[in-house]
């Protein structure tokens, strides 16, 4: 899949390992996790492939955030992200780094 990042603190955190803006800062071990969940969607070629990686318990959201999808960086963090299909090439446009009991 072809990622691309809706926020400047997501690609920091990728690139980085660390978000520029003090709101968006996470203790080292998620990030950690964060850029191994990430690499794991760069590395499938559709979103069904996910189901593969159980740990990741990736899922449709419903309610008030139909419409995007997710995968679990661990017990309380997930990735939130919106998936397309264009011209056979998915692309992963990743919205949010969120606490998942909020």
């Amino acid at each position: 899949m072809e990622i691309t990042f809706e926020k400047n603190y997501l690609r920091e955190l990728f690139y980085d390992g660390e978000a520029k803006d003090k709101q968006h800062r996470y203790q080292p071990h998620i990030v950690r996790k964060y850029i191994r969940v990430v690499n794991i969607l760069d590395s499938v070629e559709k979103v069904t492939d996910l189901f593969r990686y159980r740990a990741l318990h990736y899922e449709k959201l419903m309610g008030d955030k139909a419409g995007l999808e997710s995968v679990r960086v661990n017990d309380q963090y997930r990735i939130e992200f919106k998936s397309s299909a264009n011209d056979g090439i998915t692309i992963c446009n990743i919205i949010e780094l969120s606490n998942h009991y909020k």
